[in-house]
């Protein structure tokens, strides 16, 4: 594992698990929403995302959490590994709600946390399993057919999966 990409529903725990992985296996780390919207919550222009991934995928090794569809395809084309955090949708608002009130809300780049809740956001969450997840999928087999995928339905699988790796030397 040296190039890892991490998708999830918001609030799965694709940060934490990147941060937690990234340091086992000493690679640097990206977390998308942290680079997409600056600090008044303006997002990158399209192009420029793209090509900032671009950049960051042709690094040897990395570990980069989000979903951005539009530009998954340029993750899962460089993964050896895909790490599909496959939660219930109600597990994952508890984890934005905890989240929210561990970091009082707000951005939080150091942590990779961008907390911006709104009923679009909840209903997005709601509807991830019955509409992202099969695009997901979609995408994760046409453009990363030779990738490991790795997908965790629990946190505990994911707490256990991590366990079971190996520190970097």
């Amino acid at each position: 594992m040296r190039r890892i990409a991490i998708i999830g529903c918001g609030g799965s725990g694709k940060t934490t698990v990147g941060r937690q992985l990234a340091a086992l296996i000493g690679a640097p780390v990206t977390h998308l929403d942290a680079v997409y919207y600056d600090a008044g919550w303006n997002p990158l222009a399209a192009e420029e995302f793209a090509a900032l991934q671009e950049k960051l995928v042709a690094r040897p090794q990395w570990v980069i959490d989000g979903n951005y569809a539009s530009t998954l395809h340029i993750r899962l084309a460089h993964a050896d590994t895909v790490i599909f955090i496959d939660i219930p949708p109600l597990v994952c608002l508890w984890g934005i709600l905890q989240r929210r009130l561990r970091y009082h809300g707000g951005q939080h780049a150091a942590h990779g946390v961008y907390d911006r809740i709104h009923w679009g956001f909840i209903r997005y969450v709601l509807g991830y399993r019955r509409r992202m997840r099969p695009e997901i999928r979609a995408l994760i087999e046409e453009h990363a057919p030779r990738a490991r995928v790795i997908t965790l339905t629990s946190r505990r699988a994911a707490r256990r999966f991590l366990a079971g790796l190996p520190e970097a030397t």
